[in-house]
């Protein structure tokens, strides 16, 4: 993923104040404003990084130098250093809780994502994992992020990125074919068709229709295989992406897997993964004479 790092920046400095509000208070009464220090973000746990750029850029936007020593993406063990910064005392402490709370979400994320697509690897199966629109208000590009660099695929961004008819356009439109064939009728060629359907019956009627990709929602393993059983049978199977969304979890992701889909979307990669345990410690200090 790539922005502009104007924008970046940005996104990075509104999450910064935020938290300082009007000011470290703390840091203000007890640190002397000349105070220089170094300090290292050490990992306390293992698993996949994620946010070390955004940590670069939100340690230079307070005036920090900042040295990276790994990669967004490595595998990381407990103990390991992942990043210097040196400068003014006050602004590494003023700092720190926002780039810790960056780099722990998006390295939980990371290592969530990263954990499934090397389980379903080493089964042999060959489908995507792929994450939801459920990522928390503010932090989309973040944890859409996290997720390419644990090696998933980030889904929809935004409502603009393609057609996804879902439960409750149906509910108002009336028929999964009737929803397709309007969208189809009237929609850009750069953009792909995809619908919700709840029942095997309406698989048929979504491939006629046009779609492009069928999301099986809350279909169990075995109404999945007999989904993708019906799809072959009537040689349509290669016609049409199959997603698998809904309730599967790491427990269950091999049984969803093994069963032929294209693509399993799971929320709780971004809606619930555990932050990965990371801490800053100051390792030394100088007061600059004036």
């Amino acid at each position: 993923m790539f922005v502009p790092r104007g924008i970046l920046e940005e996104k990075l400095r509104n999450i910064l104040a935020e938290d300082i509000g009007e000011g470290d208070v703390t840091t203000s009464l007890i640190v002397p404003p000349k105070t220089v220090a170094e300090a290292e973000i050490i990992s306390n746990e293992t698993g996949t990084v994620a946010g070390i750029e955004e940590a670069e850029i939100l340690s230079e936007t307070v005036g920090l130098r900042a040295k990276a020593h790994v990669e967004d993406g490595d595998r990381i063990e407990p103990g390991q250093v992942l990043l210097s910064v040196a400068g003014n005392a006050r602004a590494i402490l003023s700092v720190e809780r926002t780039m810790l709370n960056v780099l722990a979400r998006m390295s939980g994320i990371a290592t969530a994502t990263a954990s499934m697509v090397e389980e379903v690897r080493k089964a042999g199966a060959q489908v995507r994992i792929a994450c939801t629109r459920k990522t928390a208000p503010g932090l989309l590009y973040f944890d859409k992020k996290a997720v390419l660099l644990g090696g998933g695929d980030p889904h929809r961004f935004h409502l603009d990125d393609m057609v996804l008819i879902k439960d409750n356009h149906l509910a108002i439109i009336g028929s999964v074919e009737k929803a397709v064939k309007k969208a189809r009728e009237n929609v850009s060629f750069s953009k792909k068709i995809e619908v919700e359907v709840t029942n095997v019956e309406d698989i048929l009627s979504a491939v006629h229709a046009g779609a492009d990709v069928i999301m099986l929602d809350n279909f169990s393993p075995k109404k999945v295989e007999k989904a993708v059983a019906l799809l072959k049978e009537k040689k349509l199977r290669n016609k049409i992406l199959l997603e698998a969304s809904g309730g599967i979890t790491r427990g269950n992701l091999l049984d969803f897997a093994s069963k032929g889909v294209d693509i399993i979307s799971v929320g709780m990669i971004t809606d619930s993964a555990e932050a990965l345990d990371m801490s800053l410690q100051i390792r030394t200090t100088t007061k600059k004479r004036n």
